[in-house]
């Protein structure tokens, strides 16, 4: 996704000069443009439903334009192009019964062009793909972020994880330990060598930037968190559980459950997918204890979204899967 280059600074600066030098000619042309009104929750949901739908009647034209260019999505460890997904949903051979629901929609604004859609999905049905019928995951958190491009939103990424209770997982924690479930049964093919390792240059600076998350994370350091991260974020673990704003999102993040050793993040490869946001996607392992438990090398795929903020990025959102 490329966003609307409209800037709100030059709109006062503009209004500031003819306030001093007198009415502009009769003629309009040239005049900026007003700022674009904010997206309502109901607006995205909308969008979301129709995805949905055309999801489940296997339409992939729509997600031909619905996509944004720049989409990626990370499923199984496998980093997913717009082309791959339109191919994967087009081949999809799906049977729902009505009645599916999209519920508990949470918005997030990362800026005025990109926004981050999180739901509760409940789909009754299977779909059949390369001729394997799964049951579809359900009840699944969602997450969508959404990008403007000229006068339309587009899908920059999407998210799913099934709920489970991270109570019935043996030394979990919500941030590392995968929870066992349906979805991590059927796990995408693996794409090839070089379509896994396309990056954007600003790679290496959002691995900095996450590097320095994970630590702070390691160490239960909230004010380094809370310097690090946007003013408004929210994050979905890999149990499904959706933490809806900062205070939230760093109470779990330095709560006392584990007591982390060490961690490695790999596989890094971010990509712009707005004017000053980028989407960052990794595979991170760790070493320590959780609930009294060794939890050895454990492995969870990330997709961590910043935004620019001066001459930093900071996280603005974060989607970790399970293995």
């Amino acid at each position: 996704m490329n966003p609307d280059s409209r800037n709100p600074l030059l709109i006062v600066t503009v209004v500031a000069v003819l306030t001093i030098c007198g009415p502009a000619p009769r003629s309009m042309a040239g005049a900026p443009k007003p700022a674009a009104a904010s997206p309502s929750i109901d607006t995205f949901l909308a969008l979301q439903k129709q995805a949905k739908e055309a999801y489940i009647k296997s339409d992939g034209k729509f997600f031909e334009t619905l996509l944004s260019d720049k989409f990626v999505r990370q499923e199984g460890g496998v980093r997913l192009s717009k082309a791959d997904v339109v191919k994967n949903i087009s081949g999809n051979k799906c049977e729902v019964k009505t009645g599916w629901t999209l519920t508990e929609p949470h918005l997030l604004k990362i800026d005025d062009d990109a926004y981050v859609l999180s739901y509760v999905s409940n789909v009754q049905g299977t779909c059949m793909t390369s001729g394997r019928t799964d049951k579809i995951p359900s009840p699944v958190r969602a997450a969508t972020i959404w990008v403007r491009n000229g006068r339309k939103w587009q899908i920059a990424f999407h998210g799913e994880n099934l709920i489970v209770n991270p109570a019935a997982q043996p030394g979990t924690d919500d941030k590392t330990q995968p929870a066992k479930n349906d979805a991590a049964k059927s796990k995408p093919a693996a794409a090839p060598a070089a379509q896994q390792t396309r990056t954007d240059p600003i790679t290496d600076t959002l691995m900095a930037a996450e590097n320095g998350i994970w630590d702070a994370w390691k160490d239960k350091d909230a004010k380094r968190l809370e310097h690090l991260t946007a003013r408004q974020i929210a994050f979905v673990d890999i149990f499904g559980t959706h933490f809806d704003n900062k205070a939230d999102t760093i109470k779990d993040w330095t709560g006392p459950i584990c007591d982390v050793k060490d961690f490695k993040l790999t596989n890094g490869a971010g990509t712009t997918i707005a004017r000053g946001v980028a989407i960052l996607t990794l595979t991170a392992q760790v070493n320590g204890v959780c609930g009294g438990k060794d939890i050895g090398d454990l492995k969870v795929y990330g997709n961590s979204v910043y935004v620019k903020d001066g001459s930093a990025w900071k996280w603005v959102f974060g989607f970790n899967s399970p293995t």
